[in-house]
């Protein structure tokens, strides 16, 4: 194994690298159990496209943080978001924050799901 983790700019590289690696079913899995450990009631099937999945999360997300900001404060904690790359983040267009924030919570779980596969 071994190697050090990439380091990806975009969704789009996040996905494809955890493809590449074999992991992309984990990070799937991870995924839904840091959202049910969070009260979620939202799930992703592991079959998921991963276009499917960047599109589904940031909708998630979007909901999250216009309707149930709690909620959305919670699930950034159970994951490990950091709080300092959240608020350096643009607030003022929600749509454009959900989706840097779906970009956050994937690089986070991606970490996990790398660590725990070399580890």
């Amino acid at each position: 194994m071994g190697g050090e983790m990439q380091k990806v700019e975009t969704i789009q590289e996040l996905l494809s690298v955890a493809s590449a690696e074999n992991l992309y079913p984990k990070l799937i899995a991870q995924l839904n159990k840091d959202l049910a450990y969070a009260n979620h009631e939202h799930s992703f099937p592991s079959t998921i496209a991963p276009e499917e999945l960047k599109r589904e999360l940031h909708e998630v997300v979007y909901h999250l943080v216009n309707d149930r900001f709690a909620d959305y404060l919670n699930l950034l904690y159970i994951i490990d978001v950091s709080e300092a790359q959240v608020r350096k983040l643009d607030g003022s267009d929600l749509v454009k924050l959900a989706a840097q924030v779906s970009f956050l919570i994937l690089k986070r779980e991606w970490q996990k799901v790398w660590y725990k596969n070399r580890y």
